[in-house]
């Protein structure tokens, strides 16, 4: 059972405009300054490229960590249930809600390669639910169709392109360009799966407006860990906003874990504890 709850996107986003939330959000644009040379030397310092492979498998383990309780990140492809946060079904490898838009946007990208799917018939129920916590057109034979549809390599396929899609591509980049590195671009990818893309206070993009205003980011010539200890900060008063995600262990004991550690690289081996449970990463 997951132990954290992610915000709703908003309600009754389409594929279309979920990707227009994405570009248009300053701190997620594509517009985004390039970091200069000298930033981009100091993304190599201190850590590089999150998406190079062993990173991001290393990312998926850290998040799954808080999200599902385990490092067996792959195991969640067949993932679902309804955690009792309002947000109806919760499942996969990051927590698509049926109630947020993002687990529609999922199956409607399915649906587009795979017509004949298991999924397909319940695109009109989750228009119809999206935005609400309702089950009605999905209950237990949408978990089923869910699981079934989970075991083929198609859809392990768009769960993963989803995901880049929406959150970790738009974060790692921004992260990129605010010279930050691997430690740093994980810090964002953590917070925008949490907390959703765009710029409203309680977004991924209100905490690094607000992680701004007390401390510049390397692009900008500051100290990329005082930085990063703003944006945790500021991400932790959003937290604490809502009794889901009222713990934030996830910051304490894993986050600034490593960043106290000074490894902006998140070099292995990784030890941390996510709501008192340890993981390690050799």
């Amino acid at each position: 059972m997951r132990k954290t709850m992610r915000p709703a996107l908003v309600a009754g986003l389409t594929v279309a405009s979920a990707l227009t939330v994405v570009l248009a959000t300053p701190a997620l644009s594509s517009a985004a300054p390039t970091p200069a040379l000298s930033n981009a030397a100091s993304i190599l310092a201190s850590g590089g490229d999150l998406a190079s492979p062993e990173k991001k498998d290393i990312a998926m383990q850290l998040v799954s960590s808080a999200e599902n309780s385990s490092l067996d990140w792959k195991a969640q492809y067949s993932y679902i249930e309804d955690i009792g946060d309002g947000r109806g079904y919760t499942a996969g490898i990051i927590g698509f809600c049926s109630g947020t838009g993002d687990m529609l946007e999922l199956v409607q990208a399915y649906t587009n390669s795979v017509p004949n799917n298991p999924l397909a018939k319940y695109l009109p129920a989750l228009r119809n639910v999206n935005g609400t916590d309702s089950h009605t057109g999905l209950g237990q034979a949408f978990v089923d169709a869910w699981k079934a549809a989970a075991k083929t390599s198609q859809f392990q396929a768009a769960q993963n392109s989803e995901r880049d899609r929406v959150y970790f591509n738009p974060s790692v980049n921004q992260a990129k360009s605010d010279g930050l590195g691997a430690l740093g671009q994980f810090i964002y990818y953590d917070a925008i799966v949490m907390h959703g893309p765009g710029n409203s206070s309680d977004s991924f993009g209100g905490i690094r407006n607000s992680a701004i205003k007390k401390a510049k980011p390397p692009s900008q010539g500051g100290n990329e860990t005082t930085y990063l200890k703003a944006f945790l900060d500021a991400r932790k008063v959003i937290m604490k906003q809502e009794e889901a995600h009222a713990d934030t262990s996830r910051v304490d004991t894993e986050q600034l874990v490593f960043l106290n550690a000074g490894n902006l690289d998140l070099h292995t081996p990784l030890n941390w504890k996510v709501y008192g449970d340890p993981y390690t990463i050799n």
